[in-house]
């Protein structure tokens, strides 16, 4: 798209995309800070409070693909439009619930929503900015993602605890309702293209490139795993580490800076020591579940160092993995990256709905040792596996 707007002509547009990947995925992930308010308010337990949770989580695995083709022909700026009404209305009936299954049937209204957001925002941001700033508006974009975790869940999970859960999602459908006022009257018509011909006949080629079904399988396997343990950090630190609700939110931002600092790490030194820090975020996650429960043991202070290795990790690997997506397919990685998010998804819902029963079975203290045993799996195929077949990869001269 040519920027007839002048030379920053497209700085309002990305931020506001920013603000909006900001607004979805702290949405997606407010449930994990406010799980135990959630729970009590609807007299059900923390397990089942959590298939919130999973429920959102595999609706977004199960659509994103079908979603993104259905609409395929639509003009993005005009979805988009409908995409975050959609957001909004959905929050607006989770704020209204009055029990736990309209509650869900919300929180679906809002996957549905999620599902369509991040198969189109990347495309839109490209679309509004010069080319030479293209990389740059993309980090933008996973920028505003990223800070759900660092801000949106602490923050999120302060207001809940001072106004209830429904001040939080209010909040975030208030935050939608600008967006959507913004890409009304402040966002660029973008040309339209037929895109459903290219990315139906980009899904046969994706069965074919081995090494991206390597990465979706430790993709699922990993994520099931952390999640498995993230889902219900919130009430492990309250029931087994005994910490007070302000050093939950603390630790859970933590977690979120520790994010920070591993996108730092991936910024300054991916490109020399590729290798080294795709294998040690493989390890130092499922290492750093395992070590929940000892360290807690010993003093639960110990337990938000062990967060913030964790964090960091789980970062590295996800921003590594998607740049590997990326090399693999340079010119046109917005179905493969599509799949991605599915199946990332999918290891979310999994996670939540394994942890939901550890719970259900009093064994809240053990969602380190199962998850980190799950990530230690996909950290074994990564290193006899998928690492090995890298190399080879990367020192073959044709490509995959």
């Amino acid at each position: 798209m040519t920027d007839k707007t002048g030379k920053y002509g497209h700085i309002f547009p990305l931020l506001l995309l920013t603000v909006a990947g900001f607004t979805f995925n702290t949405s997606e992930l407010i449930p994990i800070g406010l799980l135990t308010d959630i729970a009590s308010d609807f007299h059900v337990s923390e397990a089942r409070a959590g298939l919130l949770i999973t429920v959102y989580a595999w609706v977004v695995a199960l659509m994103s693909l079908p979603l993104m083709l259905l609409f395929a022909k639509w003009d993005y700026r005009r979805l988009m439009m409908w995409v975050v009404g959609v957001f909004f209305f959905s929050h607006i009936g989770s704020v209204m619930s009055t029990g736990y299954y309209s509650l869900m049937a919300s929180r679906i209204g809002v996957a549905l929503a999620h599902s369509l957001f991040w198969s189109i925002a990347p495309a839109m941001a490209v679309a509004v900015t010069p080319p030479e700033k293209r990389a740059t508006a993309l980090s933008a974009l996973v920028a505003g993602g990223g800070i759900a975790l660092i801000a949106g869940l602490p923050l999120g999970r302060i207001l809940g605890l001072v106004a209830g859960w429904r001040a939080t999602l209010g909040a975030l459908g208030a935050l939608a309702g600008l967006v959507w006022l913004g890409l009304k009257f402040g966002f660029p018509p973008l040309p339209q293209t037929d895109r459903s011909e290219s990315r139906k006949a980009m899904l046969s080629s994706l069965v074919h490139c081995k090494p991206l079904l390597m990465i979706y399988l430790i993709t699922a396997v990993i994520v099931t795993g952390h999640y498995t343990g993230y889902s219900y950090i919130e009430p492990f630190m309250a029931q087994v580490a005994g910490m007070k609700a302000s050093a939950i939110t603390v630790t859970l931002s933590l977690f979120g800076v520790a994010g920070l600092i591993g996108s730092y790490i991936m910024s300054r030194w991916f490109n020399r020591y590729s290798r080294r820090l795709i294998a040690g975020s493989c390890l130092t996650l499922p290492l750093m579940m395992l070590l929940l429960l000892p360290m807690t043991g010993i003093h639960p202070l110990l337990l938000s160092v062990v967060c913030i290795f964790w964090g960091m990790a789980m970062t590295v690997y996800n921003i590594a993995f998607q740049n590997e997506i990326i090399s693999l397919f340079p010119s046109d990685s917005a179905v493969p990256m599509s799949f991605y998010s599915g199946i990332f998804n999918l290891g979310i819902g999994a996670g939540a709905f394994v942890g939901g029963m550890i719970v259900d079975h009093n064994l809240i203290d053990e969602i380190g040792y199962i998850g980190g045993v799950i990530a230690l799996a996909a950290a074994t195929y990564t290193l006899f596996f998928y690492m090995p077949a890298r190399a080879v990869r990367d020192n073959s001269p044709q490509k995959p």
